[in-house]
């Protein structure tokens, strides 16, 4: 199936005038990698952090479910053979606004409390990603406040 994903995608990225379609799937693919990163940070892993990944992705992107389902796995796939974070954050640094980053890492805060416990991992992680994103330590502190509130 995620062979066929990405022959789905790479089709569309070859398609004369697909340059927007594929911006537009790097994008998705790679906040939903960071997403799954910061699911998989967790040594716990349970079904709360897979929901919190395809609600913000539901969120942030116009997918149908069968396609939340597919982008879900390619980033699973993606970011096991992933050697660092920076091919991710260029991507978005280059096709998101400020605001739009700082939303990520709120959803990247929604990712690391849906399971009512935050990990250390998912703390560095976070952190690490956010300082990548060039948003600032008092922005990540926000994100972080209101993803929290947000599961209360």
């Amino acid at each position: 199936m995620l062979r066929t994903l990405k022959d789905l995608f790479n089709s569309v990225s070859a398609s004369p005038g697909a340059g927007g379609a594929r911006n537009e799937h790097s994008l998705q693919l790679a906040t939903a990698v960071l997403l799954v990163e910061v699911m998989r940070a967790d040594p716990e892993l349970g079904p709360q952090e897979r929901l919190a990944v395809v609600s913000a992705l539901r969120q942030k992107f116009l997918l149908a479910d069968d396609e939340l389902s597919r982008m879900v796995e390619l980033a699973e796939q993606t970011a096991r053979t992933a050697s660092d974070f920076h091919q991710f954050t260029s991507v978005i640094n280059d096709g998101f606004s400020h605001e739009q980053k700082i939303r990520i890492v709120e959803y990247m805060w929604q990712v690391a409390y849906a399971d009512g416990h935050l990990d250390a991992h998912e703390n560095h992680l976070i952190s690490k990603v956010a300082g990548l994103l060039h948003v600032t330590h008092g922005e990540y502190i926000a994100a972080k406040l209101h993803a929290k509130e947000s599961q209360a």
